[in-house]
Order: structure tokens, then sequence, then C-alpha cells
């Protein structure tokens, strides 16, 4: 089963996308989706039920290949290795492209959404997360601190999961006023609370467990690698009520763990 889905940062993104999906496909029809970053693919089985067509990559080979397997059964959905900062796709082949947590890990993240806006047609949607340099306090105590005396940090908490810098929200609002889109929705991804109950322990399980922990294009060797399946737990119902609250709470602060954007394609 997929584990990972009773973690509240990734179950608030998994579904912040199920529910964007089913929100915008009434409004339009998603022929040809593209899942950017699709890792391991357990989102994939999912989106592809909102899709014509499907498809998932990824710059990581080992993760494509479990992707592959995982979703084997879902006859709409094949899978390619791709480098987000120089995408193979022709200029407007997609009607919506979803991308979780990818953009803060390739290095040139204005150059990322200039091929995103270079594939996705006109009035196309685009659903995207990434975690936010404005985080809770209660999320990393040490990096917040260290901000105040200039450019230290430890790869630990917002700055584990091989995450070498974040994103600021106000500078990707630039950027993608510079390529053409407009905000249909934003929303913040886990408060205060969702900070002090993953404190640091969620980076150190990814980095003990997870084959490809940063990433990147590798596969390391570990003494166990947990990989995801598409069932899930029935614990995740409380999960879900942590989110309510924190949400309740926090939903409207300037600091959040990450953030997440519906946007739309001028046309």
């Amino acid at each position: 089963m997929n584990l990972k889905l009773l973690l509240p940062t990734y179950r608030n993104r998994f579904c912040f996308i199920k529910n964007s999906l089913e929100k915008y496909q009434q409004k339009d029809t998603f022929n040809a989706v593209l899942n950017l970053g699709s890792g391991e693919g357990d989102y994939d089985s999912m989106i592809a039920g909102y899709a014509h067509k499907m498809i998932g990559c990824d710059i990581n080979e080992a993760d494509v290949a479990f992707a592959k397997q995982l979703n084997a059964g879902v006859e709409n959905l094949s899978y390619q290795i791709e480098n987000a900062l120089n995408l193979s796709f022709p200029d407007n082949t997609f009607d919506l492209i979803t991308s979780m947590e990818v953009i803060e890990h390739v290095g040139e993240p204005h150059q990322m959404m200039k091929e995103v806006a270079r594939i996705i047609k006109d009035g196309g949607y685009l659903l995207i997360t990434f975690p936010s340099l404005v985080f809770p306090f209660t999320y990393d105590p040490i990096n917040r601190l260290l901000s105040y005396f200039g450019d230290k940090k430890i790869s630990q908490g917002a700055y584990a999961f091989g995450h070498d810098y974040l994103i600021d929200p106000s500078l990707f609002k630039e950027w993608i006023t510079d390529f053409g889109f407009e905000i249909v929705e934003e929303r913040n991804m886990g408060g205060y609370l969702i900070g002090l109950l993953e404190v640091y322990w969620t980076g150190w399980i990814q980095q003990l467990f997870k084959a490809n922990s940063a990433n990147v294009n590798a596969d390391k060797k570990q003494v166990m690698t947990l990989r995801p399946t598409t069932n899930e737990p029935g614990l995740v119902k409380i999960t879900d009520i942590l989110l309510a609250i924190d949400h309740f709470l926090f939903g409207k602060s300037n600091n959040s763990i990450g953030k997440a954007f519906v946007l739309k394609k001028k046309g």
C-alpha cells in the first residue's frame, strides 16, 4: 500500500491534484495530459482517470522503470525519460500538465516554466506544487534561524528531499506572468500544525528508505527500499482530519510548507 498517503504533506498534494482534476474536468476535456516529473508513478493511475491520453515523464530511469511496472494495467498511460529543462514534445501539445515537487530540483526553475509554457496549449491548465521558501518556523527551526545569518543551511527539514533551494512564491508569480499564465487558484500546503507533526523526521525516513531520496538521476543501494503501491491505507482518514484542522487554523497564513497553484495559459 502507499504509506506516503499517511504523511500530511504528501496527502495534501494528492488531494489537491485529485480535487482540482474533478473540478476543472467539468469545464474542459483533458485529451492530452502530461505528468512532468512523475517519479515512482504513484499519482499516475489517478491522474490518468481524467485523461484520454496521458504521458508520465521523469529524468530518473529507475523511477520510470518502476512506474511502468506499477501502472502496467493503465491502458491510456505511457512513460518516457525527459529532462524538464529541455522537453522533447512539440509546442502546444498538452491540455493539462501536472507537476508535483519538481521545480525545486531542476536547477533552473525559470527555464522549466519556459518549457512548460511552450508545450501547453492556449487555455490549458497547469497544476503545480512546490516547497515554499517562506515555511513555518515549526517545520524547520534550525534553517529558519540560520537564514538570519546569511545563506547557511543544513540538508534537513525544509532542505531535505534533495532540496538545494526552495521556491519564493512571489518570484514564482513573476515567472508565470512572464510566460502568459494566469492564477486560477492558489493554496497553502501545510501550516504550523503540520510543520510541527513532520519536523525533520520525514526527511530522515526518505533518506533511509526511498531509492531515489534526492530526486535526481541516480538510484542508490539501501538496506531496505520502500516503493509505493496504488492501495490507500485506511488510517488516511486521520491524516485528512489533521489537514482539515491545520487548514482551518493556518490556511491563510503567509507561511506554509508548500504552495499549490492552478494556472491557466492565456489564449
